[in-house]
């Protein structure tokens, strides 16, 4: 990815944080990401978000995809959703007028809409441009134990934002024989985030979607991941899933749709795994 003029402000330092009443906790923020669609990103954050939710710990979700599925997925009308992040972005609100608290246990939602195309080029010429996210989500952070963003499909400055304001990246790759196609991009660019934008950004895991265990080809694609990857590959691999198609159609989250799923099972699942990283 070429330098395109980037700021190098001082490096971030992590932030104790104060939550609801006077316990002290880290908030922390994790960027759900990969330039190629259909992999389960936005499947990802709201179905995480809910699971984390529902475990106890309260979660805001950052709709940063002009598609907006995430606003969608949870129920509400992606036209009707303002002010949103695009809204933020501006600097026409205030982040708390624009977070909604969803009928899902500990689920709040900071919601897109389509005019946030329009932030891709807006945002170019601003300055610190790569840190608007930052500051925008920085008075919400000690009322959250977690923040998952929502990244749009492209490597572009949205995406740029949410790494440069993240503590970690979920990589969400599907089984299927092109998984790692174009990936090499990807964990470029995170290099670059990490060397000028944010030292603490670090992979969460790579997560293994729509896998079908009846077919040798998933099996490989498997394999081959966890030989990339090693350690860094989630125990938890998703299944496709019927249930996990049809629930954001119902706007809920497969926990809520169809707990008894093999869907809602798999990222009940990856809840554990992440809350046993602590």
């Amino acid at each position: 990815m070429p330098d395109r003029g980037i700021n190098i402000p001082s490096l971030l330092k992590p932030r104790l944080c104060l939550g609801p009443g006077s316990s002290r906790r880290l908030t922390r923020t994790i960027a759900v990401a990969n330039q190629k669609g259909g992999v389960g990103k936005t499947t990802t954050c709201v179905n995480l978000g809910a699971g984390l939710g529902r475990a106890g710990y309260r979660v805001l979700l950052v709709d940063l995809d002009p598609q907006a599925n995430a606003t969608s997925g949870l129920g509400y009308n992606k036209r009707e959703t303002r002010p949103g992040v695009y809204s933020l972005l501006r600097g026409e609100e205030r982040v708390e007028r624009a977070v909604i608290k969803t009928p899902f246990f500990n689920l709040h939602l900071l919601p897109s809409n389509p005019d946030l195309t329009a932030s891709e080029i807006e945002l170019l010429d601003q300055e610190e441009r790569e840190y608007r996210l930052r500051k925008i989500l920085s008075p919400l952070r000690g009322d959250y134990a977690y923040i998952l963003i929502d990244c749009p499909p492209s490597l572009n400055i949205l995406t740029i934002n949410a790494l440069a304001c993240s503590d970690s990246l979920i990589i969400p790759l599907q089984c299927e024989y092109y998984a790692l196609e174009g990936l090499s991009q990807l964990l470029e660019v995170l290099d670059l985030v990490k060397e000028r934008l944010n030292a603490g950004l670090e992979i969460e895991g790579v997560l293994l979607t729509m896998s079908d265990s009846r077919t040798n080809l998933s099996l490989q694609v498997i394999e081959e991941v966890k030989n990339h990857f090693q350690d860094k590959v989630f125990k938890t691999i998703i299944p496709r899933n019927i249930r996990l198609g049809e629930a954001p159609s119902f706007g809920k989250p497969v926990i809520y749709y169809e707990e008894k799923s093999t869907g809602a099972a798999g990222y009940l699942n990856l809840t554990d795994e992440i809350l046993a990283r602590g």
